[in-house]
């Protein structure tokens, strides 16, 4: 069977790579093929999540093998071949590009036709890759946009007025840990 395999990226707008997979390909190789069509090095720890219809993670696939979960089994690229994890149209997975910031590609398996083809092609690509790897400025940028954009107060919770001389010292005083009254 071929797979098409669309991603996209909530960084970039204009951002779509689509892809046809041998069923049996592997994630290493789509992992390959996501890096080549972005343009990226492959130097990060990133990873795929199968994920449910509301986009929550279920199961890993790592780059390299890793502690195992209480939930789900241990899965590594190299030898986890796209069938053994999608079966389904409309099925859904993340790559993370970033692993420090949690940057994910949002994919979906939109079609399974019949056939073979050789590993992983990317067959369609629209607009620039995101920066792979984001700055801790580009990240405050980011959650200040987001901040904003929810309508929320940049002191929410009041941490820019806060002062610890406000705090009444003699509601502290009778507290002492040497005479073992606490306990």
């Amino acid at each position: 069977m071929i797979y098409k395999i669309t991603f996209s990226c909530d960084d970039a707008d204009d951002f779509r790579r689509v892809f046809e997979a041998d069923s049996e390909a592997t994630f290493l190789e789509l992992h390959q093929a996501i890096l080549k069509s972005a343009g990226y090095p492959d130097d990060q720890m990133t990873s795929f999540f199968m994920c449910n219809s509301h986009w929550e993670k279920e199961q890993e696939v790592t780059l390299m093998e890793m502690g195992s979960s209480f939930e789900y089994d241990n899965m590594v690229m190299e030898s986890t071949r796209l069938s053994d994890l999608m079966e389904d149209r409309g099925q859904r997975l993340i790559y993370i590009f970033d692993p420090m910031y949690e940057r994910y590609f949002f994919g979906s398996l939109t079609d399974i036709m019949p056939g073979y083809c050789d590993g992983v092609t990317c067959v369609e690509s629209r607009g620039a890759a995101p920066k792979q790897l984001q700055t801790e400025d580009a990240a405050e940028a980011a959650r200040a946009k987001d901040a904003k954009d929810w309508g929320l107060d940049e002191d929410l919770f009041g941490d820019s007025q806060f002062d610890i001389d406000d705090l009444d010292a003699d509601g502290f005083q009778d507290l002492s840990f040497d005479d073992g009254s606490m306990f």
